[in-house]
């Protein structure tokens, strides 16, 4: 079996990078900073046109027809540029939310006991079932338990920015959180909306390997980032990247990235609950660890608002904890490791 990417998927990849490098280029991307655009409308709808949230939709619905480890390249290349907004929700509800292939709709998404990521700007919301560790396969969810999922849409959603929600200061400064405040009629069990029977455990794993190819494409682009300076700062009449403690720190971020990628893209084919729960903390760990040592290697000039550094570390932080958590993931992989005993499946 051959996993060596197709020229097809290269393609992909590289036109998507392309899209992102004129769209949402370094300048841009620091215009938004300061501008404090989370989601930039403009650039949502030619995403919607370049099929990046239809990917997977079939060719009868205006989709590309293709599958996860198309996708996955996708967002691979959005967390390598820092691309912000709810991106995973939206090509999520790409064919269940009007408006969401097309790029015309921004759909958030409500986990229990989490924030809200980009409420603010969204016209509908995902509201998921509770968290399950035990990988509950979605053909066996019930419409009145725990694998329940709403669209909440139109007047309730307004109602709820309007007095069930307050924004809450974010370590991200691209992603504005909100907190469900209200306990009446606001929370997620109380929420109507369009019921999506079903879907809650696929669009928890589905988001989560997502979630794991933009810490990738952030895992790598820090390594990058590393690498360059190492290669152009000089200390003693010597580039840094000559010193062997400097090295070490580059080589261990290549490991990190190459291993998260592994993977990821292993996932991506297999859509397999537990090799997404292992990806998801891989990818986790990789775009955590490379932006503290890309930090390190870039020394007091990493710290500063004016380099790029801190923004991938800060959103890195953020994305580890949303779709699957470390505990969840570990236990499920736990549970997988003594054959499911005391787990639900």
């Amino acid at each position: 079996m051959d996993f060596q990417l197709s020229d097809d998927q290269r393609a992909l990849r590289s036109g998507t990078g392309d899209i992102l490098a004129g769209r949402f280029g370094r300048d841009r991307m620091r215009a938004a900073l300061d501008a404090g655009t989370a989601v930039d409308r403009g650039l949502w709808r030619e995403l919607g046109e370049a099929g990046f949230f239809a990917l997977r939709l079939p060719e009868a619905e205006g989709g590309a027809g293709l599958g996860l480890p198309e996708a996955v390249l996708l967002f691979e290349e959005a967390g390598r540029a820092l691309l912000p907004g709810p991106l995973i929700a939206t090509h999520l509800a790409a064919g269940a939310v009007k408006g969401a292939a097309e790029g015309t709709a921004v759909v958030a998404v409500l986990e229990p006991g989490r924030p809200v990521e980009h409420l603010g700007d969204a016209d509908a919301l995902l509201v998921l079932g509770p968290e399950d560790v035990g990988a509950r396969a979605p053909e066996r969810a019930s419409e009145s338990g725990p694998e329940r999922a709403y669209a909440v849409t139109g007047g309730e959603l307004r109602g709820l920015v309007g007095g069930a929600a307050e924004p809450v200061r974010s370590i991200d400064p691209f992603t504005p959180l909100w907190r469900i405040t209200a306990p009446a009629g606001a929370s997620h069990e109380r929420l109507s909306g369009e019921l999506l029977s079903g879907r809650t455990a696929r669009w928890r794993d589905e988001g989560a390997l997502l979630a794991a190819a933009e810490q990738l494409g952030s895992a790598a682009r820090t390594t990058e980032m590393a690498v360059q300076h190492a290669g152009g700062r000089e200390q003693f009449g010597a580039p840094i990247g000559s010193f062997q403690a400097v090295k070490h720190l580059c080589a261990d971020m290549l490991v990190r990235a190459e291993l998260a990628r592994c993977a990821v893209y292993a996932a991506a084919v297999t859509a397999d609950p537990v090799e997404i729960a292992g990806a998801k903390l891989l990818a986790d760990e990789a775009a955590v660890r490379n932006a503290r040592d890309c930090l390190q290697v870039h020394g007091g000039m990493g710290f500063t608002w004016e380099a790029d550094v801190h923004l991938h570390l800060k959103r890195a932080w953020l994305r580890s904890g949303r779709w699957i958590g470390a505990a969840a993931a570990e236990e499920r992989l736990a549970s997988d490791l003594r054959g499911g005993a005391g787990i639900p499946r």
